[in-house]
Parts: structure tokens; sequence; C-alpha cells
């Protein structure tokens, strides 16, 4: 196994030991919810409190291992193997990231959810940008749209621009560590953004190539 599967699996197993060894002394209701400005406003029971972020973690894990061997293209994804394993890392470790916080807080520390969580967004939302830029065509990795999956070169255009964009959210991403009330403004809209205008120029790309073979 890939040293960076290993390690994503071996979260997922400390995250469970952790909810265990915890179980005793979380509140019966855990906060389990924020607002846009980092503030509790939701709780759920300190069962599901404590292990829903392990059980999704481990299904989420078992369905990353399990697309490079699924996917159609899978000698593409071959191809960024090393950079896809990556994901599954950053990704487990964002989630082991935010079962953390769930339970200091739970505990009493104070802090603000959302200025907490920027900074991993950031990291992650950066890493997206790298995988992105070196992701193949395939069926589950990076902006799949009708256009990128029907022209290698769409594809290629859209993902070197993808990542650029990608890295740039993330870094957009980071600035919501100075903000408690718009923190998640600069988290979600550029990412959004981004996203909606990649679609679109990806569109705009297939058109040009076609124009261009006509």
């Amino acid at each position: 196994m890939d040293y960076s599967r290993a390690l994503a699996l071996f979260l997922v197993v400390l995250s469970f030991i952790i909810a265990v060894y915890e179980y005793p002394s979380m509140p019966e209701r855990m906060a389990s919810h924020w607002n846009y400005k980092g503030e509790i406003d939701g709780y759920m029971p300190k069962l599901w409190g404590l292990f829903l972020m392990p059980v999704l973690s481990l299904v989420l894990l078992v369905f990353f291992f399990l697309i490079p061997g699924i996917d159609p293209l899978k000698q593409n994804i071959k191809e960024f193997i090393g950079y896809y394993d990556g994901f599954i890392l950053a990704f487990t470790a964002f989630l082991f990231y935010l079962f953390v916080l769930t339970i200091l807080l739970n505990q009493g520390y104070g802090f603000n959810m959302t200025q907490s969580l920027s900074p991993a967004f950031g990291m992650l939302f950066y890493y997206l940008g790298i995988l992105m830029k070196n992701a193949k065509r395939n069926w589950f990795v990076g902006i799949r749209t009708p256009w990128t999956m029907s022209s290698d070169v769409v594809w290629e255009k859209t993902h070197t621009l993808g990542g650029k964009l990608f890295k740039l959210s993330g870094l957009i991403a980071l600035v919501g560590v100075f903000s408690a009330d718009y923190g998640l403004f600069f988290v979600i809209v550029p990412i959004l953004v981004f996203s909606a205008y990649l679609v679109v120029y990806s569109y705009l790309e297939y058109q040009k190539e076609n124009s261009i073979k006509h």
C-alpha cells in the first residue's frame, strides 16, 4: 500500500480510537453544526456527534481506494496516481482536523470554527489545484463536463487553468483566518465562482476546437 494511503487509513483508525476514548467525557448532546459566523447552531446525540465523522471518513476512504480500479479510463488515472493518493491523504486529514476541532469545542475550548477551518480549506483547495493540473481525463477526478470528457485537448486546457484558479482559491481562503464574520465568504465564494467559470470555459474551448476542425 502506498504510504499516503497507509497514513490516510491510520488517521481513520485513529479517529475511531479517539471517539471511543472521548465518549464518556462528551456531553449527551454535542455541538455539531455552525453558522457562517462560526457560531454553534446545531446539536446531535454524542453517539452520532463522535462517530459520524470517523464512519464518513471510512466510507469515503474505501470509495477513493476503489476508484482507480473501477474507472473505465483507469489507465489514465495510473498516470497521475501519486497525485491522486496525495489527495486521498489531504482530504482524510481535512476530515480528521474537523473531527478534532469538534471534540475540542465540545470540551469547552473557545474558538471560532470558521476561522479555524479556513486554513484547512485553503490547503485542501491548493492541493486540488496541484491535482487538477496533473489529472488526465477520467470519470471521477477533475472538472468533468460533457466537453472536457469529449476532448483531451479541452480537458488539458481546462485543467491547466483550473489548477491555477484552485490554487488561487486556496490562497484566498486563508484570508478567512482574519475574519470571524466573513471567513466563510472567502472560502466558499471564490471556489464556486471559479468552478462555474471553468464549466463555461470548457464549453467555449470545445466550440473553438470544433470550429477549427470544420
